[in-house]
């Protein structure tokens, strides 16, 4: 019998059996399936099973977090099934094929943007800044700014509009480059097209509206004339361009003969997607991103605008839950745009705050359950902050009334902010550090709906769940008879394995800055899924051993990750990168196996940092420590590393 026998055969059932398995996969820390139903899969019993850390939902894949030991549980799992595994890009491409046309459309549309928030949330601040500096009167009676009466605010004021500028008003070459990213297409192309689409040449997009048609330069070719019109800020136009590129591209690549494809396939793509892009999509582009915005915004000043806000604030965060809520950047790009604003981004913050308000009247009630606090503390803050993900897949929906709880107080709340017509200059943070981004002279009616969005999703929840959640739930009783004897097993195992431990000094992995795991870019390392640990901003491109130990698993294929064990019993996951899994291994070069004994300063990993850039990943390295054992474990972060002698962690005995 395996080592995950009985483990494997509940995972196999609560997954809906064999029969309801499409594709199965694995990577250093997950399994990933693609279901034919994923409505079949019993997540509360799959995170009942003693080998299971998680499970969550990502891009049509249902993944469930093992560990260190994935591997041999996939082996183990794929044995008892029967089942065939497949490849990480097998399963990509069997989970696309399980979803319809529009989660693969708004699936396309968010890995669009998901490179651009940082910096749409950055410029959102920056703009909100200069909300503070140039436009409330806070001095001489209510009738002067900070840069009316200073001259270094003054110029402060000027400068930041630098970037406000760059992240906006030339936003299409941000949008045209991540789609050539994104398709896999040539990025200094996508870059060049984006540029055309803003260049100085051309009549800004902002100022058309102001412009007399007879004003308005042109091409003249002679027997026609095509406008010298900019596209500034423009989103759908510079979505549709970009795809036209990469489109002409990839045609080109395939009918070009090899040997002058380097001269043919840029010229032929490049060319014909700047004339189509000024005088085809980019036209109809605009058209359309200002039809949506209209409509957005007569439904947001209409007499029916409270109807319009209810439904958005009650519906917006299981929007997030399809995917769909991607579609509202774009939507709040091309308002800000139009009007100068958006009416729509402060009801997407108050959606944030309430669900982050229903978690926190969780972490209230679980305060005695210390694995749920373990969830519930960090899906608060980092929903209070503007990433809801957590929140919502972690806790919410896992029991249910939370999640309703934050709905109605988010609707609540959006109505009151449509109600006084709050108005955002940017994308902001959506979350608390939102109010940033309001308009000064909304901010006393922002407040009282954050005020709402706290206060209502906190009582209902708190209200429900006194009545709802059981007395193990809330950690007030002991757990079953069978999980109460795992838990002790495991924690004998614990203190056995630390029993002779003294402290260990565990070094850096790689030479560069060492950061806290929450600023991973990865919820499952980042909310601590796997566990707690520390993440490296790599100088070098060499894996080190930290301390003396025992290799106990490696990832062979793609040769990224692996994992060791330390004399004291704590066991420790080095994990090159994020998602890196998908780049089947080219890059890196393994210098270990499964058994061997290491060194503190033994080459583990040799990787590619240009590869891993050019593959779409970063190459943020994280040290997880997946067995803790039972003694301290203390982490060092913010210090520049060198590979095998600074101490990043120590772990101490009982």
């Amino acid at each position: 019998m395996g080592k995950y026998q009985k483990d494997v055969e509940q995972l196999l059932k609560c997954v809906g059996g064999k029969e309801n398995i499409q594709a199965v996969s694995h990577c250093m820390t997950r399994m990933r399936f693609v279901l034919v139903d994923p409505k079949n899969a019993d997540e509360p019993a799959i995170e009942e099973i003693a080998s299971v850390k998680g499970t969550f939902t990502q891009a049509g894949q249902f993944q469930v977090i093992i560990g260190n030991d994935v591997a041999n549980f996939y082996n183990e799992f794929t044995a008892f099934a029967g089942i065939e595994g497949v490849s990480k890009d097998a399963v990509k491409s069997a989970a696309k094929s399980n979803q319809n046309p529009l989660q693969r459309i708004m699936g396309t549309l968010g890995e669009i943007f998901a490179p651009l928030i940082p910096a749409l949330i950055c410029g959102g601040l920056i703009l909100g800044f200069r909300n503070i500096i140039g436009e409330i009167k806070f001095f001489e009676n209510g009738t002067m700014t900070l840069k009316d009466i200073s001259q270094f605010w003054s110029g402060m004021y000027s400068f930041l509009w630098l970037i406000g500028e760059a992240v906006f008003h030339l936003l299409p070459v941000g949008i045209v480059w991540s789609i050539t990213k994104k398709m896999g297409t040539t990025q200094i192309l996508g870059i060049i097209l984006g540029l055309t689409l803003v260049s100085p040449q051309l009549l800004n997009g902002f100022s058309v509206a102001d412009t007399a048609a007879a004003d308005i330069p042109v091409w003249d070719f002679g027997f026609f004339k095509v406008e010298m019109i900019g596209y500034q800020g423009q989103v759908i136009a510079a979505i549709m361009a970009g795809f036209v590129l990469v489109y002409l591209e990839k045609f080109f690549k395939k009918h070009c003969p090899e040997v002058i494809s380097m001269i043919v396939v840029p010229f032929c793509s490049l060319v014909p997607a700047v004339i189509i892009a000024h005088t085809v999509v980019g036209p109809i582009g605009w058209t359309i991103g200002n039809v949506i915005a209209d409509g957005v915004w007569a439904g947001l000043t209409s007499n029916f605008r409270w109807l319009f806000a209810a439904v958005f604030g009650v519906l917006y965060a299981p929007v997030v839950m399809t995917g769909l809520h991607h579609m509202t950047n774009a939507i709040d790009t091309q308002m800000i745009n139009s009007y100068e604003g958006t009416i729509l981004w402060p009801m997407i913050a108050l959606s944030n705050i309430a669900q982050g308000s229903s978690v926190l009247a969780m972490s209230v009630l679980q305060k005695k359950n210390e694995r749920a606090q373990q969830v519930n503390v960090p899906a608060c803050i980092s929903c209070y902050l503007g990433v809801t993900e957590p929140a919502i897949f972690g806790v919410n929906m896992k029991y249910g009334f939370p999640m309703i709880c934050g709905m109605i107080g988010s609707g609540i709340a959006a109505v009151v902010s449509v109600g006084f017509n709050v108005t955002a200059v940017s994308i902001g943070v959506g979350g608390l550090p939102g109010i940033l981004s309001i308009y000064s002279e909304y901010w006393g009616y922002f407040l009282l709906a954050m005020a709402i969005a706290v206060v209502v999703p906190f009582t209902l929840t708190f209200l429900v769940g006194k009545k709802k959640l059981s007395a193990q739930d809330k950690g007030l009783a002991a757990k079953a008879p069978a999980a109460q004897k795992q838990a002790e097993d495991s924690a004998a195992e614990e203190k056995k394995a630390a029993a002779a431990a003294g402290p260990l000094e565990i070094k850096s992995v790689l030479d560069g800055k060492v950061i806290p795991i929450e600023e991973v870019e990865d919820d499952v390392f980042s909310q601590k899924i796997m566990g707690d640990g520390v993440a490296v901003e790599p100088t070098g491109e060499t894996v080190v051993a930290p301390a003396d130990a025992t290799i106990t698993v490696v990832m062979e294929d793609s040769r990224h990750a692996c994992g060791m064990a330390f004399d004291n019993g704590v066991e420790l996951l080095i994990h090159v990168g994020i998602d890196t899994v998908d780049m089947n291994g080219d890059g890196f070069e393994l210098f270990v196996k499964s058994g061997d004994r290491v060194t503190c300063g033994t080459p583990l990993i040799r990787f590619s940092k240009e590869k891993i850039k050019k593959a779409g990943h970063p190459a943020t390295t994280m040290m997880i420590i997946t067995e803790p054992g039972s003694g301290e474990i203390t982490f060092s972060t913010g210090m520049e590393a060198q590979a095998g002698k600074t101490t990043v962690a120590v772990c101490k005995g009982e």
